[in-house]
């Protein structure tokens, strides 16, 4: 048996949008068990995102340390972002946050990891890019607001942030996995054994 996700698709009896927000929405459905039994699945539908592990050449992280309402905490995590245009393509969205949360830019650009979030109650698809070739991005800095507006920039070694996560000091979903999965590259095929930034990515179709 090949361990890898398949695609599939349970029937659904009826469908709802109670809520619209902004960028998401809440879907309600009601689906056709394996037992013949129907159950009904609350579930908020998003855009997708993009996420950067951007390394530098001193095996530093650039990171941003950002207040989240839901958890009320502020985390440390890597630059990410919406899909805001549907079928964008995740590699010039990515390079887009990249410069607009932390003003660089990189040369080499490999896709890292694919993940789902939270699959049990979001349907949001996560792209985690590897970054490298640093430098600092031309022009004026991306003007923020909102809870960017007090966001704190650094560059963090490598090894810390991996002996943050399996310490549980960090948190944030795709900071925990770049970081481990770099650290996962490295000890296998190598880095530049990644995939590369434009493979195809089922969970959200693009333009290349």
């Amino acid at each position: 048996m090949a361990i890898e996700d398949t695609p599939e698709q349970w029937p659904v009896t009826a469908t709802a949008t109670p809520f619209r927000g902004k960028k998401t929405s809440v879907r309600t459905d009601d689906v056709v068990m394996p037992d013949g039994s129907v159950a009904r699945r609350d579930y908020q539908v998003h855009p997708g995102s993009v996420a950067i592990l951007a390394l530098d050449d001193e095996d530093r992280v650039v990171v941003l340390r950002q207040y989240r309402h839901p958890v009320r905490q502020k985390l440390w995590e890597i630059p990410a972002g919406l899909l805001d245009i549907p079928g964008e393509n995740p590699l010039h969205a990515a390079q887009r946050e990249l410069y607009e949360e932390a003003h660089v830019k990189a040369e080499d650009w490999r896709v890292l990891t694919d993940v789902y979030t939270t699959p049990g109650g979001c349907d949001e698809a996560v792209r985690i890019f590897l970054a490298r070739d640093l430098s600092v991005a031309e022009g004026e800095r991306y003007e923020v607001s909102e809870e960017e507006a007090d966001m704190e920039l650094a560059r963090v070694p490598l090894e810390d942030l991996v002996r943050g996560a399996l310490a549980g000091d960090l948190h944030n979903n795709c900071l925990v996995v770049g970081v481990l999965a770099v650290v996962a590259a490295r000890a296998g095929a190598g880095l530049n054994a990644l995939r590369p930034a434009g493979a195809p990515w089922p969970a959200r179709p693009f333009e290349a």
